[in-house]
């Protein structure tokens, strides 16, 4: 681990040297806020790097034995606990910054002996950024809204205390799995969560094609439904059937990650299709945007997408996704490949994301490879056909026109498609 300078110096000599180096810059750090501020602070740098010495010092002379070291965070932090008493008595609205960080310099020195040299650096690192990014951290705190912590924590709810815990085996003779059908959850509630905070980063920037592109990754049929109500009340038929279109670029987008996290198998046979049709939608709408219409003017976003991780959908979504296994399960042993076929069809009405990740769990075993992509291949081509009819509903008749022959275009694209898969 020490290679590097073992021929100048012994490997406790370079543990020693990096202790004092990364302690040194946390205290340079200190010091830096100390001189510009107005009340006591502790330590600096020659305080830092002396108890980082003193953490490895005695982890050193301790060995194994975890009580020494223990005690040694004892008295430190006895100490910065005094200190911190006096900050309290000699100026107001005192914090525990640099005590914390204190004890954490001593933490550095026990760990750089115990030759966890890459964690000393990384908590040394990242100590580093958080002392200097105060400002605009706590600039973030205010900016963040109440609900947004709560999405926040929903989503770690889903993905690192429920998932975890969640049995990993197959129940029913429709080998239901419960931890591949919460993993499914999971992964497509991450994905448009990461379009939700995208949104949310980006609310009130950028124009209609941006709503459509982060909107075609959290819902496409939403998103074809909010643009079609918007296009109603604006004369802009060509930027709204165009932005329609790319919404439905992208949702090609979101499936090929989908597919290619669960069946990589599946995503050698649709990848190369569907990029095709993610890139000619996408480049397809955004220049049938551009064609300028009667009143051309620039048309502010408005639609930010809702919380996508609401518990109650989370779970809705879980058990769409168990009766989308067992039905096609069912329909594979009793109808064969024609009733896939006609069930990919139909689920085209509906959300197909459910009906897309029971393929990928079913393909190479009840469903063969080839009957899962071209399932899925006529599951988006339907939804296609489905948003154009959305879109002829709500929105002005021009514009309607416009999208439902743009996505039936698409539509067809994809069924060509299946030629190729």
């Amino acid at each position: 681990m020490f290679k590097f300078g073992s021929d100048l110096l012994p490997p406790e000599g370079m543990k020693i040297l990096i202790v004092l180096f990364l302690s040194f810059i946390i205290g340079l750090e200190r010091e830096e806020r100390k001189a510009h501020g107005s009340h006591y602070a502790f330590g600096g740098v020659r305080t830092f790097p002396l108890i980082g010495l003193l953490g490895y010092a005695i982890s050193l002379i301790s060995g194994k034995d975890v009580l020494a070291v223990s005690l040694g965070l004892a008295v430190v932090g006895a100490f910065l606990l005094l200190s911190y008493r006096h900050k309290l008595r000699t100026s107001d609205g005192a914090g525990m910054t640099t005590e914390i960080t204190g004890l954490g310099t001593y933490m550095l020195g026990v760990l750089v002996q115990q030759e966890h040299v890459w964690i000393g650096a990384a908590l040394a690192v990242v100590s580093m950024l958080l002392l200097e990014l105060k400002e605009w951290l706590e600039n973030l705190a205010t900016r963040i809204e109440p609900e947004e912590v709560v999405t926040l924590t929903k989503f770690l709810l889903l993905s690192a205390v429920i998932l975890p815990v969640v049995p990993d085996q197959s129940f029913t003779p429709f080998a239901l799995n419960p931890f591949k059908t919460w993993l499914v959850v999971v992964a497509v509630s991450t994905v448009s969560y990461g379009s939700y905070l995208l949104q949310r980063v980006t609310k009130q920037k950028g124009g209609i094609l941006l709503a459509a592109v982060l909107g075609g990754a959290y819902s496409s049929t939403v998103t074809t439904v909010v643009l079609a109500k918007r296009a109603s009340r604006e004369s802009e038929p060509h930027l709204f059937s165009g932005g329609i279109l790319v919404a439905s670029g992208v949702m090609y987008v979101r499936l090929a990650i989908l597919v290619g996290v669960f069946k990589p198998q599946l995503l050698e046979t649709l990848g190369i299709p569907f990029g095709l049709l993610a890139a000619a939608a996408i480049l397809g709408g955004w220049l049938w945007s551009r064609i300028p219409d009667e009143t051309s003017k620039k048309v502010e976003r408005e639609w930010v997408a809702r919380n996508p991780l609401e518990l109650k959908a989370a779970f809705f979504f879980a058990l769409i996704f168990l009766a989308m296994l067992v039905i096609t399960n069912l329909v594979v042993t009793y109808l064969g490949r024609a009733g896939v076929y006609t069930l990919a069809g139909i689920m085209g009405v509906t959300d197909v994301d459910p009906f897309i990740m029971g393929l990928t769990q079913t393909a190479g075993t009840s469903t063969t490879l080839h009957v899962a992509a071209a399932g899925i291949t006529i599951a988006a081509a339907s939804n296609n056909v489905v948003k154009g009819i959305y879109a002829m509903s709500f929105a002005d008749r021009r514009t309607g026109v416009m999208s439902l022959a743009l996505l039936a275009t698409l539509a067809a694209a994809g069924a060509l498609c299946l030629f190729a898969v």
